[in-house]
């Protein structure tokens, strides 16, 4: 299955929507749109003719334990010097440890490619970022000064290992040792599960960033600390110096992305430095797990882009029957499936929730950027906690919207969907992990409403709904949008309302948190997506009163926002509907009844 990135939706949205150029301008990057784009069509171009064509393979193929030593599949370890080479893996990186520096608005759409390109590729280098801000943010200098620019320009790989059998959501439980040595650094002891990249044969050293607990702890996640334990510790001449004491024990055999090492690491009297604090190591792993989840959000995106394409690409040329309101093409034996309303109804749902969640993956990206780059200690302030809210959001949401597209592809390929041959059933299976990992997204749904709502009353959703509704104000006497601003602005009154509630119950029972999590997240993005929706019809009907060309693009982008809000948005009615039934209906029963 081939993958193409889809560049103008893409530079619709940085360059129409949101502006990149004057982002950039802000930050002080020196970035203008003629660099913007053509690293986006290099990114295109590597992301196909290199990194997709691995992709069946990758899962036929998958990955190989043999005497602790980890094979990839074939032609990830050229696809990957080359994503070194090539200086994809220093775009993000602190330019004082040899990064680009590069906004994530911009590194955002990249990720995506490579998501939709193969995920299992993308696994490897996923992490690594993360670690890169943990060590960057937490690490002292000597640790900074010995690892950094080998993880920032991507020759050396990063982990995170967290989970343990006993321990995943609660790190309460984890029971990996850390002891102190004379010399400032610490053996470490224990074993680590789902490790995605623990052991490979694509960089010549991995940096494992590891919980564990000291001798004198607390009990709990408050006796938690990180450190940075490498497969090699580093030389004096920052080459990978001698063989530490951890090993791959296993690799996972999973339900999709098989091309992707699932490691249990044992970790056997490892040496290890802190990053941070002893007992403080929540705030790192914190810093990297933020990362991680947005990445993971990309993941969704970029497989539901690739379902998408497949799909369309499917129906355009699967011929079946004549339209219901007589031959499409009569010079063909059957008309091609596209023209049948239920094959467009699945079609525009996919094309309309991918477009939206790019528009907000971006939108957070952007939020991302300012909190680090803003000149103003205020505005970075501002834009870190309308980041933390939506995090959340583009993790649970965008990975269950990318398995309801992959999905929609199988039922639009029929019984081709189901058959390995088309490799749409793979992104059914690679998809489903990604509302797994990183936290499962019942956990994503508890964060966005315990930490993130209740955590400071609403007061930062309400002002997300506050700037929703002023772009409803700016729209709303226009005839063209009326109708869509007058429906998104009905919502966000629902929505104002629903969160009151949502908080006030929480207050009076704390089972209502669990019980009202996952359903209020679902609505909070169907309306957020509605709200982009109704901006990009702004711009699109912008372009179509100015004459500009492409009229075919921007009429339908104003048909995409108007199938969204009258087929897609409804949805939020019955997340509405059932979170409003309460706890009760959840706790009542008794355990035992579950059975029979």
């Amino acid at each position: 299955m081939s993958y193409q990135a889809p560049l103008r939706d893409m530079r619709f949205v940085l360059h129409e929507l949101f502006d990149i150029s004057g982002h950039c301008a802000l930050l002080g990057n020196g970035l203008d749109r003629e660099l913007i784009d053509g690293v986006l069509q290099e990114g295109a171009r590597y992301t196909a003719e290199v990194v997709a064509p691995l992709n069946r393979n990758s899962d036929e193929q998958g990955c190989l334990l043999r005497d602790g030593q980890v094979s990839t599949p074939d032609g990830f370890a050229e696809a990957y010097q080359q994503y070194v080479d090539n200086g994809w893996a220093s775009m993000t990186g602190p330019s004082a440890y040899g990064g680009q520096a590069l906004p994530q608005m911009l590194a955002c759409n990249f990720h995506e490619m490579l998501m939709g390109a193969s995920l299992s590729f993308r696994v490897y280098s996923g992490l690594t970022e993360g670690a890169v801000l943990a060590l960057y943010k937490h690490g002292s200098e000597a640790l900074k000064g010995a690892y950094l620019a080998k993880l920032v320009s991507g020759q050396w790989t990063g982990t995170m290992c967290l989970t343990e059998p006993q321990a995943g959501t609660d790190l309460a439980l984890l029971r990996t040792k850390a002891e102190p040595q004379a010399d400032g650094s610490f053996k470490v002891s224990g074993s680590k599960i789902f490790i995605s990249g623990g052991e490979q044969d694509l960089s010549e050293n991995i940096i494992h960033l590891v919980l564990a607990r000291l001798p004198d702890a607390p009990a709990g996640v408050k006796g938690i600390s990180l450190l940075l334990v490498p497969k090699f510790i580093a030389a004096a001449d920052g080459t990978p110096g001698v063989r530490n004491a951890l090993s791959c024990g296993a690799i996972e055999h999973k339900m999709g992305i098989k091309g992707a090492s699932t490691c249990v690491m044992n970790f056997d009297g490892a040496t290890g430095w802190l990053l941070g604090e002893a007992n403080q190591g929540l705030a790192g792993m914190f810093t990297m797990m933020s990362d991680a989840r947005f990445q993971v959000g990309l993941q969704g995106l970029g497989i539901g882009e690739a379902a998408f394409q497949g799909a369309l690409r499917y129906a355009r040329e699967r011929l079946q029957s004549r339209a219901l309101s007589g031959p499409a093409e009569p010079a063909k034996a059957a008309d091609p499936i596209i023209h049948h309303p239920d094959v467009r109804r699945m079609l525009l749902t996919q094309k309309s929730l991918v477009e939206g969640s790019r528009m907000l993956a971006v939108y957070c990206a952007r939020q991302l950027d300012l909190e680090h780059g803003h000149p103003d200690a205020s505005a970075r302030k501002a834009a870190g906690k309308r980041a933390a809210l939506l995090i959340p959001i583009v993790k649970a949401f965008f990975t269950d919207m990318g398995q309801e597209v992959a999905s929609h592809a199988v039922q639009v390929y029929g019984g081709h969907g189901f058959i390995r041959e088309w490799g749409i059933e793979q992104l059914m299976r690679d998809s489903r992990i990604t509302q797994l990992y990183e936290g499962t997204n019942g956990i994503q749904a508890l964060d966005y409403i315990r930490r993130k709502v209740l955590g400071d009353g609403g007061a930062e959703l309400s002002s997300l709904q506050a700037e929703l509704s002023e772009l409803c104000d700016a729209h709303v006497a226009r005839p063209a949008l009326a109708a869509l601003a007058t429906t998104v602005q009905s919502r966000l009154g629902e929505w104002r309302e629903l969160s009151a509630e949502v908080i006030a119950a929480s207050q009076r029972d704390v089972q209502e948190i669990g019980a009202v999590s996952v359903d209020f997240l679902q609505y909070s993005a169907y309306v957020l997506l509605a709200g982009f929706w109704l901006q990009a019809a702004a711009r699109a009907q912008d372009a179509l009163e100015s004459a500009t060309g492409e009229p075919a693009f921007y009429q339908a982008k104003l048909q995409s926002a108007d199938f969204y809000l009258r087929r897609v948005l409804p949805r939020a009615s019955s997340h509405r509907e059932a979170l409003l039934g309460g706890a009760t209906c959840l706790m009542v029963m008794d355990e035992a009844s579950f059975a029979f």
